[in-house]
């Protein structure tokens, strides 16, 4: 008996080539997105102003990771993916933690540095 969804031992899916084909689309759409929006903008159309673009490169990154995390390493809600899942969040937080705490120090040297 064939199966298109394989689970090892470890509870790990591995997913059939439709979600492959999907992903790949989708991390394709909102790679190609952003480049354009940037290609626009160095070209001299100003689609959009500084926040709006932006924020749209941050929303486009943003479904970028969870398109990868989805679809390629297959994270998910379910009772075998569980420890994964706690991994990831907790590289998200330290990750998190990491970068906002290094802006806002440089921001605060920045501030206190003398200036002749």
């Amino acid at each position: 008996m064939a199966h298109d969804n394989h689970v090892d031992s470890f509870g790990a899916s591995h997913g059939n080539t439709k979600s492959y084909v999907l992903g790949f689309l989708l991390s394709v759409i909102f790679t190609a997105i952003p480049f354009w929006l940037v290609m626009e903008r160095v070209a001299g159309n100003h689609i959009l102003g500084n926040g709006a673009l932006i924020a749209v490169l941050g929303v486009c990154a943003i479904l970028q990771v969870l398109v990868q995390v989805v679809f390629f390493l297959h994270l998910s809600t379910s009772s075998g993916q569980l420890w994964n899942s706690m991994a990831f969040i907790y590289t998200v937080i330290t990750l998190f933690i990491v970068v906002v705490g290094s802006i806002w120090i440089m921001i605060h040297v920045h501030d206190n540095m003398m200036v002749y």
